[in-house]
Order: C-alpha cells, then sequence, then structure tokens
C-alpha cells in the first residue's frame, strides 16, 4: 500500500506584481540569470513520499566441517548442504539467487611446552586434518517464499547464519510513478498559487525531473545539491515463531522412507520462521515553470 504525503516550494516572479529585473552584465560577481526569468514566470516545486514494503532480503549460512583428508573434509560440506541446495532450487532460480564460497585450512598437531602453554605445530609433516568453512549467501526476490527459503536453511544445521536484511529496488514502473505525482503536486500548488496573486498560469516553461531548475538563486547561487531519484532504507530483522506441521494423512502400506530433500523438507515446516518485509521510504521531486498570464 502507497502512503502519499505531498509537500511543496514556491517562488513567483510576476511582471509588476513582484518585479524581478535580471542584473547586468558584470553587475555583480554572480551567475546570470536564467532565460526564463526575463518574462513573469511562477516556479514551483513538488515533492512526494511514499513507503513501499522491502522486496529483497539478504541472508547467509556457515557450514564447517572437519576431516582427516582434505577430500574427506570437503565431502562432509558437500554432503551436508546437498540436500539445502535441490530444496532451495525447487522455489525458482528466478525467486531465490543463490552464491557459494568455500574455504580450507589444515589443522596440526598441538603439544604443550615445559610450562604447559598449548603450542600448534606449523609444518606439513604434522597436519592432524583439514578444516572446510561452506558458505552459503541467498538474495531472496520474491518475498513470498523468504519465510520458506529461510527455514530450509536452519533446517540444514548450519553452524552459523547472519541475520536477514532488507531493502528496496524500486521497479522503473514505481519511479515513474514517484516522479508523474511530484510533477502533479507542482501542477496543482502552482494553479493554486497563482489564482490567491489574482492571475492564471500560461504556457509551461520547464519540467525538470531533478528539481534544480526551481533551486535557482541569481545573486548567490550555491553548489548544487546531490539528490537521490530514490532512497532505500535497509533494516535488519529476524521473527520467529512456531506453528504445528500437519503431517500427511497415513497410508494402508508402510509408507517409504522420505528422501534427504522430503526430510529437509519436513523439518523446515516444522519450524517456519514469519518474516515481515518492512517499509522502505521512497522519495522524488520535479520542477515545473510556468509563464503567468
Amino acid at each position: 500500500m502507497r502512503t502519499l504525503i505531498l509537500t511543496a516550494s514556491l517562488m513567483v516572479m510576476a511582471g509588476t506584481a513582484v518585479a524581478q529585473t535580471a542584473p547586468a552584465a558584470n553587475a555583480y560577481p554572480y551567475d546570470k540569470a536564467p532565460w526564463w526569468m526575463k518574462e513573469s514566470v511562477i516556479t514551483q516545486t513538488g515533492f512526494v513520499r511514499t513507503e513501499i514494503e522491502a522486496n529483497r532480503a539478504n541472508f547467509s549460512a556457515q557450514f564447517q566441517t572437519v576431516g582427516k583428508t582434505a577430500e574427506e573434509a570437503q565431502n562432509k560440506a558437500i554432503a551436508q548442504t546437498k540436500a539445502l541446495n535441490e530444496a532451495l532450487k525447487k522455489l525458482g532460480a528466478d525467486k531465490v539467487q543463490i552464491s557459494t564460497s568455500f574455504a580450507m585450512r589444515a589443522l596440526y598437531e598441538q603439544y604443550k611446552d615445559k610450562d604447559g602453554n598449548r603450542i600448534e605445530n606449523q609444518r606439513g609433516d604434522k597436519i592432524d586434518g583439514y578444516q572446510v568453512n561452506l558458505g552459503l549467501t541467498l538474495q531472496v526476490r520474491d518475498m513470498a517464499v523468504l519465510e520458506r527459503a529461510y527455514a530450509l536453511v536452519l533446517a540444514a544445521n548450519p553452524t552459523s547464519t547472519a541475520p536477514i536484511y532488507f531493502n528496496l529496488e524500486p521497479s522503473n514502473e514505481t519511479k515513474s510513478w514517484l516522479y508523474s505525482e511530484a510533477v502533479k503536486d507542482a501542477a496543482r500548488r502552482a494553479k493554486s498559487a497563482a489564482a490567491d496573486a489574482g492571475t492564471t498560469l500560461g504556457k509551461v516553461k520547464v519540467i525538470d525531473p531533478t528539481g534544480r531548475a526551481c533551486e535557482t538563486d541569481i545573486l548567490a547561487r550555491g553548489a548544487p545539491e546531490t539528490y537521490d531519484e530514490t532512497q532505500a532504507i535497509t533494516v535488519s530483522a529476524m521473527r520467529q515463531n512456531r506453528v504445528q506441521y500437519e503431517s500427511p494423512s497415513a497410508m494402508m502400506t508402510a509408507p517409504a522412507p522420505p528422501s534427504p530433500v522430503e526430510a529437509l523438507e519436513a523439518k523446515a515446516a516444522q519450524n517456519p520462521f514469519i518474516q515481515a518485509p518492512p517499509l522502505s521510504e521512497l522519495t522524488a521531486k520535479a520542477c515545473v515553470v510556468y509563464g503567468l498570464n
């Protein structure tokens, strides 16, 4: 749901009512007046702010295994995450994007010196085993599968996990809507101001989606402020809730044992973690310059 909040700023330059004369060349050490100030004009900045649910979620998990050989440690890590990868792929590659990282280090024999301090060997012939860290990073692009993806990862018994971080990536349609609403707001305000001043709007002189045209100061123009077309708030959140899992109806014959993927999915269904994407703020502004009749 979009909550629309509109504000506006106004600057009127009308022929005889408010005289505005461009400074003579080199009369002041300031910028020249813009071309549209040679006539009676009204400049209006329209602002729009809305709140939209975050549409991206990112989190990661680490799986740590140890083996006597490097191959054994690696195979253990792959076996631990194999069912998880297959279950996540079933959610759809366009909905959940997965990236992996891999790190391995040798574990050396340890001994104590004469003072009782534990010392770790650093010699190649003193390797006692290997430790593998397999990391999974997920970007969930469809909030409808976020709870499922998160529950599947936790059901795979990772060594550690990171909190979920939400962010908003507005679509082109949303950006266009924001600018359209900002221009409409500027038009409404300009029309009302002109009527209050006893005149009517003329032709449009300038439409500036960045809003900088309305910030012109012919006597002391400062450096233009940077303005992001959209502003997204990144929020981290984690909420947990336990619900009852309804098992399938019993079969007349003994059911076949579940596959590793089915077992993982069943475990995940028993402990879903409710995730509510937070609202993120988006803002836009536009400047419209009208002539005055």
